[in-house]
């Protein structure tokens, strides 16, 4: 094709929501209206369709199919009435929230939302070659101009700052153990979806690119005379498949492309509690007597622990691993060794890979199956993995699907094993030559290697599900695709231990939960490298206990473990965290449902509550826990302070003191180690556990701290109540109505459903003077130790 005369299309058919391009070349365009905030473009050079099916794409749905979902699938959406007129070779789309324009010589679209009533232009596709027409190689290539002041974000998980304009991000799933939270990259994940923010015009919007292919962003790192400022993607193969997202808000970006991509999974109230992990323990030849010595650890400093994710060396021959193998020196009966964590209340997690050693005792019988990846020759395709050479199980043959199932339910299910830690799975294929089953239709496997980990995780929830059809699964996975929160609970990976890692994993957690994935955390202490010194691991543990995920995890190079004792001074500080965080469980678990139920996610940039305060978008260190709680984790050093921007537009009050700060300036706190900075937003409560908590005895106790507007103002809050696993069962919540005036508040409490006892705690600051009324209810009144108000409301069902 010649650089001069760029395609030249037309509009060739118009079919409902589905409109259709065509170029003289035999170059297709598709065009769909999916809602009216979202439509999608489809750019075909040649016409051709190199991957028919989609694995990412389930609006408002639980699943994909296994063999996935074709791309001309427009089920689930409400295809909306829409506009369209083609004038002087302009072809424009409008809904009541999108107006596409797509000059047909070349092909060039141009975005604009509606705000306010009015048109503002969103995006708009480089001036020239926006689309790879056979101009430069076989890649896929998508040219956006980049406009003065644009912010980006998503992208999941990504090393450096939130905001990502000028830099260049590679989606390359890989097993990057001590990454740098700064520096390193590619990581983990794949999760091509990024945010746009125009502050200076009110919106935000999103562009989802649907593919499978390692892939490369540039959000204005690269420049080039001849095409003006711009910004790219760019994929090795596939098709160029993308989702816009209109806001304006970015929030709303945020929970549509949640909800594009499926329904989080609302997994047990459990997987919130404390987990212990490393891998020590299952390393050591006396294995079974050091798992033994966490439960005896965990009794003797009464440090509450709900879960223990079981690392790989249960499943050791020598020094290497084989999934599925358990060691019997080391583990003589399963069973009873589960038996002995369930009689504590502590469930096991396991740990599951998805590559077998050549000479796994399975190894054999999975090859004569064809149940592994292969090469052209009938040969395994060998790679690197864990000190031997092996070969991926292949996840795109439902025979392997089914052994996988079984091998999950007869290995581990059957012993009691409660739930699985899906590891080491982002299937590093870098040959051609393996071929992937592709449930009967061949390809070259390097071309879905994320495919491979979402139908692992996929495959270990169907086996959970199967095993315990009445309880909601637990599963957990480091690598992932986009649908992943579907199935799965995640952390970020194989941390470096360091200050430097515990500020930038704040910004990862938060460039996950932008990007669909809210149900994550980190290695509390980091993974790897030198132990955490006290001040260290006491400053992760304060930050630690307000995400999703809450697990200490370690393999230090000195082969010392990261556990709540490991430095005797600090240990008390330790169990005390882990205690609030058990306290903080209800607000947790309300978060989780609305993440479920809404697509919130659970932890958000400042930016994200408050989009018009222009500081909040400056890189921090701070985070928002759902809408209410301020979170100002401590990342440096030797400090007892810490610095604090409260956002514009709403009172703030130190969770600790009762003290209201107004927004829109910064203070400082008081951060010493037993109490980390916490802010909660006025006009709120937030549902606790007030009962004692110990070892091996849980206890349940509702209450809400209430932080009620200091003049007048109402507010509603709830928490969310069932028992914490059922699926599908008997749910219910406590609901607060909460008005004030200068003299009085003003409470109706209401009990709906199933909840937990017959009383609920109304906890209120210590300098809260006014009467407290709450209409019908006996309620008792004392002053806890603190100096707060606690008002005792029975509430008989």
């Amino acid at each position: 094709m010649s650089l001069a005369a760029p395609p030249r299309f037309h509009l060739a058919a118009s079919d409902g929501a589905h409109l259709t391009l065509e170029s003289d070349q035999g170059d297709l365009a598709h065009l769909f209206v999916l809602e009216d905030d979202i439509i999608r473009v489809m750019v075909l050079p040649g016409g051709r369709l190199d991957m028919g099916r989609t694995w990412a794409i389930a609006p408002g749905q639980d699943d994909t199919p296994p063999e996935g979902r074709d791309r001309f699938d427009l089920s689930g959406f409400s295809l909306p009435d829409f506009s369209q007129s083609l004038d002087d070779g302009v072809l424009t789309i409008e809904t009541g929230q999108i107006r596409l324009t797509v000059r047909l010589a070349g092909l060039f679209c141009a975005w604009e939302i509606k705000v306010g009533g009015e048109w503002r232009r969103a995006a708009r596709d480089r001036q020239t070659q926006a689309y790879n027409f056979g101009y430069w190689d076989h890649r896929v290539r998508h040219y956006l101009r980049r406009e003065p002041g644009e912010q980006y974000y998503g992208l999941g998980e990504r090393a450096g700052d939130l905001n990502r304009a000028g830099q260049r991000y590679e989606m390359r799933n890989i097993d990057a153990m001590g990454y740098s939270a700064r520096t390193t990259d590619p990581l983990y994940k794949h999760i091509p979806f990024v945010i746009t923010r125009k502050p200076d015009e009110g919106l935000a919007y999103g562009l989802f690119y649907d593919t499978l292919s390692d892939c490369t962003f540039d959000l204005g790192r690269e420049l080039d005379n001849y095409h003006g400022a711009y910004r790219g993607f760019s994929a090795d193969y596939g098709d160029l498949d993308y989702y816009f997202i209109a806001g304006p808000r970015l929030d709303q970006v945020t929970r549509r492309f949640t909800w594009l991509t499926g329904r989080p999974a609302f997994l047990p109230r459990w997987g919130l509690g404390y987990s212990g992990s490393t891998m020590s323990y299952t390393d050591a030849p006396d294995a079974q007597a050091r798992m033994a010595e966490f439960l005896e650890r965990c009794a003797e400093h009464d440090i509450c622990c709900d879960s223990f994710h079981l690392s790989s060396g249960y499943t050791s021959i020598g020094a290497r691993r084989y999934v599925f193998h358990w060691n019997r020196d080391k583990f003589p009966d399963p069973a009873a060794f589960a038996r002995s964590y369930a009689d504590q209340g502590v469930r096991l997690c396991a740990n599951i890979k998805p590559c077998m050693l050549r000479d796994h005792p399975l190894f054999e019988e999975a090859r004569s199956r064809g149940l592994l990846i292969m090469d052209p020759d009938g040969e395994p395709a060998w790679v690197q993995f864990w000190d031997e050479i092996g070969a991926y199980l292949d996840f795109t043959n439902t025979e392997t699907l089914v052994w996988w199932r079984d091998q999950v339910t007869t290995a581990l299910l059957d012993h009691g094993i409660a739930a699985t830690w899906n590891d080491n799975n982002e299937f590093e294929i870098w040959t051609s030559s393996a071929v992937a089953h592709g449930f009967g239709t061949p390809f070259e496997a390097w071309r879905a290697k994320p495919l491979q980990t979402l139908l692992m995780i996929q495959a270990s929830r169907d086996a959970q599900v199967r095993h315990a059809p009445a309880r909601r699964p637990f599963l957990v996975s480091r690598s992932g695709a986009v649908g992943m929160h579907r199935y799965v609970q995640t952390w970020s990976g194989d941390n470096a231990t360091s200050w430097e890692t515990l500020k930038y994993n704040i910004k990862m957690g938060l460039g996950l939960a932008l990007s669909g994935v809210s149900n994550t955390g980190h290695d509390i202490g980091g993974f790897s490298g030198p132990a955490p010194d006290a001040g260290l691991l006491v400053r992760w543990v304060q930050f630690g206990v307000f995400m999703p995920r809450f697990s200490i995890h370690s393999w230090n190079d000195d082969g010392s473990v990261n556990e709540p004792w490991m430095h005797p001074e600090v240990t008390p500080l330790i169990r005390d965290l882990i205690k609030l965080r058990l306290k903080l469980i209800p607000y947790l678990y309300t978060l989780l449902r609305a993440y479920h139920r809404d697509y919130e996610p659970v932890i958000r940039p400042t930016f994200y509550e408050f989009p018009d305060d222009a500081i909040c978008a400056r890189e921090n260190d701070e985070m928002m826990l759902g809408a209410n709680l301020l979170v100002a984790p401590v990342v440096e050093p030797g400090v007892s302070e810490r610095a604090v921007y409260l956002p514009a537009g709403a009172g703030w009050f130190d969770v600790w003191s009762g003290a209201l700060h107004q927004g829109g300036r910064t203070i400082s706190l008081d951060a010493p180690w037993d109490r980390p900075p916490l802010l909660a937003r006025e006009g709120c409560a937030i549902p606790v556990n007030i009962a004692e908590q110990h070892f091996a005895r849980p206890a349940d106790q509702r209450g809400f701290w209430v932080f009620p507007h200091s003049g007048e103002g109402a507010f509603t809050a709830e928490s969310y109540e069932d028992d914490g696993e059922t699926a599908g069962g008997p749910d219910g919540a406590w609901r607060l109505d909460v008005a004030s005036d200068a003299n009085q508040l003003r409470v109706h409490v209401e009990r709906r459903g199933v909840v937990v006892g017959d009383m609920l705690f109304l906890i209120f600051p210590a300098g809260e003077a006014r009467a407290i009324v709450v209409p019908g209810r006996d309620v008792a009144e004392e002053r806890l130790s603190d100096g707060r108000r606690q008002v005792r409301v029975a509430v008989p069902g």
